[in-house]
């Protein structure tokens, strides 16, 4: 199975995030991650689609994606090619005993500590997923009690740039 990393321009329109989702619904395609925000354009917000496929191939998709009346550009973005990145919240459990272990692992991983309270800290890190991976091992024998997690975001390398009137 290998994974791929859209990005898509898409109208910042009501139901523009269901219809695309739908999409790779009905295809079949499991989407591993799902990232969506406002763009340098003003009514224009972009996608970030992390997918998983397996035996079909993503072209089919690309091109049903095209068809959408809201979809404004497709690219998918090689790994050597851009920068990605996800952002976590993490709340683990750390009182006085322990507190600065824990902190030192967030500082090893250049994270942040954003909340501290008698029991729990909560953390704030941002990096590949690999790096967020390794960071939630390190943090596990504390106890981890609760994870939010972002979807990946992605942008190009270089002076490049995807946007519609750029």
């Amino acid at each position: 199975m290998s994974t791929h990393t859209l990005s898509v321009l898409v109208e910042d329109r009501p139901g523009v995030l269901a219809r695309v989702a739908g999409l790779f619904s009905r295809r079949g395609f499991n989407i591993e991650s799902l990232a969506v925000g406002p763009t340098e354009l003003k009514g224009i917000s972009r996608m970030t689609v992390i997918v998983s496929v397996e035996d079909f191939p993503l072209e089919q998709v690309t091109k049903q994606l095209n068809k959408l009346i809201n979809v404004i550009k497709i690219v998918e973005q090689e790994p050597a090619n851009s920068v990605s990145r996800e952002l976590i919240l993490i709340k683990i459990r750390a009182d006085s005993t322990n507190r600065a272990e824990v902190i030192d692992v967030v500082n090893l991983f250049r994270a942040k500590v954003v909340d501290v309270s008698p029991e729990s800290v909560t953390i704030e890190a941002t990096g590949t997923s690999d790096k967020l991976e390794a960071l939630l091992r390190m943090l596990d024998p504390y106890g981890i009690r609760e994870i939010a997690q972002s979807g990946g975001v992605t942008l190009g390398r270089g002076p490049k740039s995807m946007s519609a009137n750029r």
